[in-house]
């Protein structure tokens, strides 16, 4: 989820969801200990939490380092990216390519729970390349989970890591569900969740019939409004949902302070441009926003012209999938 779930993007989805753990965008341990600021890589707001860091690396002391910086800065969770394929992290031994080194996986984790008190994770693939049976699979979980990681969340497609780029091992290796119940399954002192090609709610409460969570991203990103009926379908709140309108304000006075500090609109308002998918009057606040909050001078009454596209009751009926909107 890299450019998608940056800061902005987080504290939007507070909006639609109290109870859901958040992730950030993968960041890279030589961004933390190199780059600067680290508020570029690092800031986020109070309202996010509970929120969790995502590293990428496969340097043990690197990773404990950026683990101990991620708790002074007060994120709840480190997870250890294990499944991102593109051909750039791989080059770095990060992401994807990690599943061909058990033990070296296990050494970064060990490292970075030395480090700190907060939870680290680990999300993975359910193979790589030829390394595709469920027994590749148990041998690297076995391995980790040996070093004291005791949650993963597994993406249930493998990675091609030659032959397709990042956006085809998100589609073209199929889905395969069955192998992340059977690791629950062979696992039950473990918490595993599960990854890819979640749409629903009930897509969600099917799976948590095998598995201990779920981890929803593109729709999550495409469709936010998803996120409205979490605390009460999977949490159990008893609570009525947000609704679109809910939220936009929820979100109204964030807004307006990340303006002020100097953050331009379009670089906050291109992760709401979902939210009224499939309404009426979405089309109109999609094209509202995408062409007038990217101006120099735009502020927040860009925002609230554009709710004011889709401020009536008709705007939070879905319309019908033959309809345009």
């Amino acid at each position: 989820m890299m450019d998608w779930t940056p800061r902005d993007q987080r504290a939007f989805a507070r909006t639609l969801t109290k109870r859901a753990l958040l992730y950030t965008e993968m960041v890279t341990t030589g961004a933390i200990l190199h780059g600067t600021p680290r508020e570029r890589f690092l800031g986020h707001d109070a309202l996010e939490y509970p929120l969790a860091l995502q590293l990428g690396g496969s340097d043990p002391a690197a990773l404990a380092e950026c683990a101990a910086i991620a708790e002074s800065w007060g994120y709840q969770e480190v997870n250890l990216n294990v499944g991102c394929p593109s051909d750039r992290v791989q080059n770095n031994m990060i992401g994807a390519c990690l599943m061909g080194h058990h033990e070296l996986v296990a050494r970064c984790v060990a490292a970075m729970q030395a480090t700190v008190s907060i939870p680290v994770t680990v999300k993975c693939r359910i193979g790589i390349d030829d390394q595709d049976e469920d027994e590749d699979l148990a041998r690297f979980i076995d391995t980790v989970a040996a070093a004291g990681c005791t949650t993963f969340t597994v993406h249930a497609r493998k990675a091609w890591l030659e032959g397709l780029s990042p956006k085809q091992n998100r589609d073209v290796p199929p889905l395969n569900y069955p192998r992340v119940h059977r690791l629950k399954t062979a696992h039950p002192e473990l918490h595993i969740g599960i990854n890819g090609g979640l749409k629903t709610i009930s897509d969600c409460q099917r799976e948590l019939e095998h598995v201990d969570s779920v981890m929803v991203g593109r729709e999550a990103y495409q469709n936010p409004f998803l996120l409205a009926h979490v605390d009460r379908d999977i949490f159990g709140e008893d609570t009525a949902p947000p609704t679109r309108h809910d939220a936009m304000q929820a979100f109204r006075p964030y807004l307006i302070s990340r303006l002020e500090s100097g953050v331009r609109l379009n670089h906050i308002t291109r992760h709401l441009l979902g939210l009224f998918t499939g309404c009426r009057g979405g089309r109109r606040f999609r094209r509202y926003l995408s062409e007038t909050a990217h101006r120099p001078d735009a502020g927040i009454e860009v925002f609230d012209q554009a709710l004011e596209l889709v401020n009536d009751i008709d705007a939070e009926r879905e319309l019908p999938a033959h309809l345009p909107d």
